[in-house]
């Protein structure tokens, strides 16, 4: 499974991805979603409790999968590695602003390329924002940004995120402790088994690839190097597919049902925090969830800030509203983003710069 060295075999990995969240569309999980970092840690955060939205609470075996896939691929690779010590409290922020600007856009990276293989040009749109936030974090590590180096630590360290990851499925399996929506997006999901298969699967792939959407664009602008990218062109290309031949594809600004809004200012900004905040944090949600599963207790605690992000977006009103069909007038309703949505984004890219100028190293 060694991915790396090739742009062929790197495309390979994308595609072997592609279709892991193909069939957890086609099974069942919500339109023009497929699998998103952000939206189904909101959705996990919302059936611990964490907030109260109704239609956004489920305990996604996604997650869960892509943490364990990384910890078995990388424990049976030799490539696991427990380490600590970088900049624990500047990694829980940056992990709170990726979600912050994801739920604003209304999707992570990974569902941003989603989005855009199935026409949705408000991604089209986003990813402007997102290459625009990348390159910025490119500038400041010419400059010398760096959060420091982590220190080995023990083992059992490493595995503290993957103990709750299995924490959480077996509540969801086992309980009724947790919250699980009756509609909405939260009550839309693969079964069980498919989703948990699907997430280890997607976790040991982009393990294995170093598949990650902020350091694609960055080692494009950084070294000219289209290595990393090739796993997206991968992923892109069985997901424009999938959505051809099922009909999802629908080239739209307003298309109700997937979960999107049109306000393109805001689009544009909030994938400029995520993938600012991306560069500054070492890797966009998924890879922070990957690094989690592979030792890095670094990572761990952006995942975890990653959760707070969601709630607070959620119980402070920061997250946008999707462009949907009014049940009794059948008429279309343009989705929005919220007052408090619009000055958390301004919050959340001002930290960024904040983080990225008090962080640089004296020598550079």
């Amino acid at each position: 499974m060694n991915f790396a060295g090739s742009k062929k075999k790197m495309a390979l990995a994308g595609v072997l991805c592609g279709l892991v969240a193909a069939c957890l569309a086609y099974f069942g999980n919500p339109a023009n979603m497929a699998i998103c970092v952000a939206c189904f840690i909101r959705d996990t955060a919302g059936a611990l409790g964490m907030h109260q939205a109704a239609v956004v609470q489920y305990a996604r075996p996604e997650i869960v999968g892509i943490i364990l896939g990384s910890l078995i691929i990388s424990l049976v690779t030799k490539e696991y590695c427990s380490t600590a010590g970088s900049a624990t409290m500047t990694r829980f922020i940056l992990g709170m602003i990726l979600t912050i600007g994801a739920l604003v856009f209304l999707g992570c990276p990974l569902r941003m390329v989603i989005r855009m293989s199935a026409g949705d040009l408000n991604a089209w749109v986003a990813l402007i924002g997102f290459v625009l936030g990348v390159g910025t974090g490119v500038i400041v590590l010419k400059q010398g940004y760096s959060l420091g180096r982590a220190y080995p630590a023990k083992k059992s360290s490493g595995m503290i995120i993957s103990v709750i990851a299995v924490g959480i499925l077996l509540l969801a399996l086992f309980t009724t402790l947790l919250k699980s929506s009756e509609a909405g997006p939260g009550s839309m999901h693969a079964p069980v088994a498919i989703s948990l298969i699907g997430g280890l699967l997607f976790g040991a792939f982009a393990q294995k690839s170093r598949m990650c959407f902020a350091g694609s664009v960055r080692d494009i602008i950084l070294m000219k190097n289209f290595e990393l990218v090739s796993v997206i062109g991968g992923f892109f290309v069985v997901m424009l597919i999938y959505n051809l031949v099922t009909g999802s594809f629908a080239l739209s600004f307003n298309t109700p049902g997937v979960i999107a809004h049109s306000e393109h200012l805001w689009n544009i900004l909030g994938m400029y925090a995520v993938g600012f905040a991306a560069v500054l944090a070492g890797g966009c949600p998924l890879r922070q969830l990957v690094l989690a599963g592979q030792g890095s207790s670094d990572s761990a605690v952006t995942v975890v800030g990653m959760f707070v992000g969601a709630a607070l977006s959620h119980n402070l009103g920061l997250a946008s509203s999707g462009t949907a069909l009014n049940p009794e007038t059948k008429e279309v309703v343009a989705g929005a983003v919220t007052a408090n949505g619009k000055i958390a984004v301004i919050i959340c890219i001002v930290a960024c710069f904040v983080i990225a100028f008090t962080n640089r190293r004296k020598t550079a």
